[in-house]
């Protein structure tokens, strides 16, 4: 039994969905806090239950059988974030799974200014010490945030953000295909902590205002400002202030290098080449 947890979020979701392709249904098993939403894919064969990363008994159950587990990270930030982490890693232990895989980051550090990279090497720390064989998926940046980095330069033609650096924008159908085969069959590649799986290049704020350009037919035109006018900018259209801190956070983290370079591990995994954040602006930016 291979349980996935976060299997109604985007890239839970997808995972599955590529395990499907890999392996019966009657193996696969989601751990999700709505089992409702999940009900499409027990009509599939695939087992469903309720899993709570506060609620270790409700994961006891969800991990029940399970051989590995698929531990994707919270969408939250902090103790919040690392405490459900560590409780789902203790889980899978206890019931028994060979393997505890983890949805990290390439920018993993207990340092950065972005807050989940914090999180992520104390998720890694606790990876560490459960004794359970693991794999930590380094995965690249979502390429699905340049598009909400983007915002409303579209219809307004700039790109204001502060000063930047080079990202490893990646797909998340690649990130979920290489969670997929990491469940399915797994390599030494993939023991412990992975190469960084990001897409083939690197681009940066300007980089994403001239794709933008393209796929739009007009000019956006990058425009950098602090990183203070930036955040007050965000509050002042309505964006609570944790969120503000976090995407500041982000920029200044991009400015150390934690998002890049990029690396062909991910590409070799898939056995073909992965897909350009170009690709997924076009999907991403209406006609």
């Amino acid at each position: 039994m291979i349980v996935v947890t976060g299997a109604n979020g985007r890239l839970g979701r997808l995972v599955v969905e590529k395990l499907l392709d890999r392996v019966p249904a009657e193996e696969i098993g989601v751990s999700v806090r709505d089992p409702d939403r999940a009900r499409a894919f027990e009509e599939r064969g695939v087992r469903v239950r309720r899993g709570d990363f506060t609620d270790p008994a409700s994961l006891a159950h969800a991990f029940e059988d399970a051989s590995k587990v698929l531990v994707v990270s919270a969408d939250a930030v902090g103790e919040t974030a690392v405490g459900g982490h560590r409780t789902a890693i203790e889980s899978a232990a206890a019931a028994g799974a060979k393997r505890v895989l983890y949805t990290s980051h390439m920018g993993a550090d207990p340092s950065s200014p972005f807050p989940p990279m914090p999180d992520h090497a104390a998720t890694e720390q606790d990876l560490q010490r459960s004794g359970v064989p693991f794999t930590s998926l380094r995965n690249g940046f979502y390429a699905a945030s340049a598009a909400m980095l983007l915002g409303a330069a579209v219809e307004t033609g700039e790109l204001v953000a502060p000063e930047d650096g080079p990202v490893a924008w990646t797909a998340h159908a690649d990130l979920a295909e290489a969670a997929a085969l990491a469940l399915a069959d797994g390599t030494d590649e993939l023991d412990g902590f992975t190469p960084a799986l990001t897409a083939a290049e690197t681009v940066d704020m300007a980089g994403i205002a001239e794709i933008a350009s393209r796929i739009t037919g007009r000019t956006i035109r990058r425009v950098v400002v602090s990183d203070a006018d930036y955040r007050s900018g965000l509050v002042g259209h309505g964006v609570p202030e944790p969120a503000a801190d976090l995407l500041v956070g982000l920029f200044a983290a991009s400015r150390q290098g934690a998002f890049a370079p990029a690396d062909p591990a991910l590409a070799r995994l898939l056995g073909r080449p992965t897909v350009p954040v170009e690709d997924v602006l076009r999907a991403a930016i209406p006609a």
